[in-house]
């Protein structure tokens, strides 16, 4: 019995990067184009990560960043601008987050139907399992601070931004949902508004059979590349919460060895769910101007999502929670163009000195 229940906290939260999620990306709505929407720009550069660099996996630290500069920008060469971050999902990387969002369209429609004008990057996360959770890891790289720390400073650097944390926003769906919740709990002072859609990973969840003989076969990045989803999802998951540098050629820790499931590696995944730690950041939760969540009726994810909402009323941190018609990717075009970009321009600084 106890073997069952440790089992089924293998794939912590993984239940969010189940097939569904692939699956249902194909379906994603697409708002119809604004009449008179003015064309966003497209800038694809890469961005070095101090913070990945030397990680045991051997992902790449220069990472691909799509850059989309308001209509605007050309034009009005002495305009700062505030900057929305938007982190993908599992699986997916930058360029496949674009289409499932499809900008530039939904920005230029956001822009088109009143939304005031920002910068908006996607930055690449994508690693040799398929996702870097966001964490700091010494196998998968500090994707973490590689988010909050050189991709904002590469960019403050580099555009005409608002560079402070008023003029920023942080939104992800997914995985990228996590992200957007663990980072935004600990990056505070880098963050002013925060958008959290769908989020995997809140909390240690039941997953499908043991994979123990499965995943012990991978000895490559080839290997995983050929693994079913749930598997390399969980490949995933140990690279970013369990590394393990004493451990080649995969550098991490899986929870189950020998057909015993391991404590200590079902600790730390239970350790990097954000309904765990919540508790422990609630103060910087309260330095946000605003805090909006969503997620879809048909969405397995609602419960946890519900959950962090509530954790977030029981402190008296100010936040708005809605359950909208729809399944985990369905609406996630729709919610950018008519619900993400008018909250950030609603909650954003676009002046040089705000008071909020």
């Amino acid at each position: 019995m106890m073997k069952r229940v440790a089992i089924s906290l293998v794939i912590a939260a993984l239940g969010a990067l189940g097939v569904s999620d692939v699956r249902a990306q194909a379906k994603t709505e697409v708002p119809p184009k604004v009449d008179g929407a003015k064309p966003a720009r497209l800038e694809r550069i890469k961005i070095h990560g101090v913070t990945l660099e030397g990680n045991l996996e051997g992902n790449q630290a220069d990472r691909d960043v799509l850059v989309f500069l308001p209509p605007s920008y050309d034009k009005e060469k002495n305009r700062r601008y505030p900057v929305i971050y938007a982190l993908h999902g599992y699986s997916i990387g930058a360029e496949q987050w674009s289409q499932e969002i499809h900008v530039p369209q939904t920005i230029e429609g956001a822009f088109a139907q009143g939304a005031k004008e920002m910068i908006v990057v996607l930055p690449d996360s994508k690693t040799v399992h398929n996702g870097s959770m966001y964490s700091s890891s010494a196998t998968t790289g500090d994707f973490e601070r590689f988010i909050a720390n050189d991709v904002v400073a590469y960019i403050d650097a580099h555009y005409r931004t608002l560079a402070t944390r008023e003029s920023r926003g942080l939104v992800g769906h997914s995985m990228g949902g996590y992200g957007a919740s663990r980072i935004g709990m600990k990056h505070a002072d880098v963050f002013g508004s925060l958008y959290i859609m769908s989020p995997c990973c809140l909390s240690a969840r039941r997953a499908g059979p043991d994979m123990e003989k499965t995943l012990e076969a991978v000895k490559s990045a080839e290997d995983s590349a050929k693994l079913p989803f749930p598997a390399r999802a969980q490949l995933a998951a140990a690279a970013a919460w369990s590394p393990d540098p004493k451990n080649p050629p995969l550098y991490l820790d899986l929870p189950v060895k020998d057909g015993v499931p391991q404590q200590d590696v079902l600790s730390k995944w239970a350790a990097n769910a954000p309904l765990a730690f919540v508790d422990q950041y609630i103060a910087d939760l309260k330095r946000y101007h605003a805090i909006a969540m969503d997620v879809g009726d048909q969405d397995g994810l609602r419960t946890d999502t519900a959950k962090l909402h509530e954790v977030m009323e029981r402190y008296g941190v100010s936040n708005s929670f809605e359950i909208y018609p729809g399944t985990h990717t369905s609406a996630v075009a729709d919610r950018f163009q008519n619900h993400v970009l008018p909250f950030f321009s609603r909650n954003l600084c676009f002046e040089k000195q705000c008071r909020h």
